[in-house]
């Protein structure tokens, strides 16, 4: 069946699988290259099987999985950390060669405050916990979570 309305447009979207309140997968994507519907699916099963911090899901596994949809918002570059608003923006951290993100929930399910979530984001993208705090590029988006 062809594709239409919201399901056809592109849209950036992660898909996240947990267990026991513990992450299980999250992948996705930020750019909005696929539309929505085919990009769900293939965050899905990248999720669940691609994610290199995880071994792929198991069948057995399935039942006892929750799973948690994204819809990203276009990204919006902002000059620094006082552009970003924590528990309403994703941000993705860029400096150098190195790139990391976070979505929207991720820090106020941690209990993080901004500079906190920084720091976290800085060590995820494989720098120095105070990296974010010079030279770091900083852009922002929201999600509509299901």
């Amino acid at each position: 069946l062809p594709l239409d309305g919201v399901l056809a447009r592109p849209r950036g979207v992660f898909v996240t699988l947990s267990r026991d309140g513990a992450l299980r997968g999250c992948i996705g994507s930020l750019d909005g290259r696929l539309p929505l519907a085919e990009a769900v699916l293939e965050s899905g099963r990248n999720a669940a099987v691609a994610d290199p911090r995880f071994p792929p899901v198991a069948p057995d596994e399935l039942g006892s999985l929750d799973l948690e949809v994204s819809v990203l918002s276009p990204l919006v570059p902002v000059a620094g950390p006082d552009g970003i608003e924590v528990g309403r923006h994703g941000v993705v951290l860029g400096k150098g060669d190195r790139r990391a993100v976070f979505l929207p929930q991720v820090a106020p399910q941690n209990g993080w405050d901004r500079d906190t979530m920084l720091t976290q984001l800085a060590l995820k993208a494989d720098l120095p916990p105070d990296a974010w705090r010079r030279g770091a590029s900083f852009a922002v988006f929201t999600a509509d979570v299901f």
